[in-house]
């Protein structure tokens, strides 16, 4: 199992490299990395889990953050009052094919688990999209996502992309987003 001891921590090279299509089918091999990396967030939302495997709590995680530099990530955001509405996925060449015009942010910021600093600042991000990727049976997958669950699937994409999540933070005023954009 991936375990907290596995996540490169920024500067590392891998998390501002692109990282490489998966090839498709996809390999034994990669689907166990797919399969490890939600292992990883829904464990990590387990207190007792979290606690005795020492694992930061997190709600995505994406390949390159274990130094594989490859197009996987998961996704893992229960819905407590609503469980059928859990947002869950492992895909493989994840793509945001739309999104729209209406923006949102954080209230509290956003984090990452390859982030070991506190980086304050409101990260302007899409308030809807569309995503397209593969799961580990080779199916394609259509989400349409909105607030927190488009949120993560934008942070976790941009990893695929050698982005972090504080490369879109006003640099001049952390706070500072347009009036328009919803806070979440």
């Amino acid at each position: 199992m991936i375990t907290t001891k596995d996540i490169i921590i920024d500067p590392h090279a891998t998390l501002r490299a692109r990282a490489e299509e998966v090839k498709s089918p996809i390999s034994d091999e990669d689907k166990a990395i797919l399969r490890g990396l939600l292992e990883y967030v829904i464990a990590s939302q387990d207190d007792e889990k979290a606690e005795k495997l020492g694992l930061k709590p997190g709600i995505g995680l994406a390949a390159p953050q274990i130094n594989v530099s490859k197009r996987m990530i998961a996704v893992h955001i229960p819905d407590e009052e609503f469980p059928e509405d859990t947002v869950s996925y492992a895909l493989y060449n994840p793509k945001i094919i739309s999104n729209s015009a209406t923006k949102c942010y954080l209230a509290g910021g956003e984090g990452c688990l390859s982030v070991d600093k506190d980086i304050k600042g409101y990260v302007p991000r899409y308030s809807k999209i569309k995503v397209v990727g593969y799961n580990e049976n080779d199916e394609k997958v259509t989400l349409t996502l909105t607030d927190l669950p488009a949120i993560c699937f934008q942070h976790e994409i941009d990893h695929l992309n050698g982005v972090m999540f504080y490369d879109h933070i006003n640099k001049e005023n952390p706070f500072d987003v347009p009036a328009e954009y919803e806070k979440l």
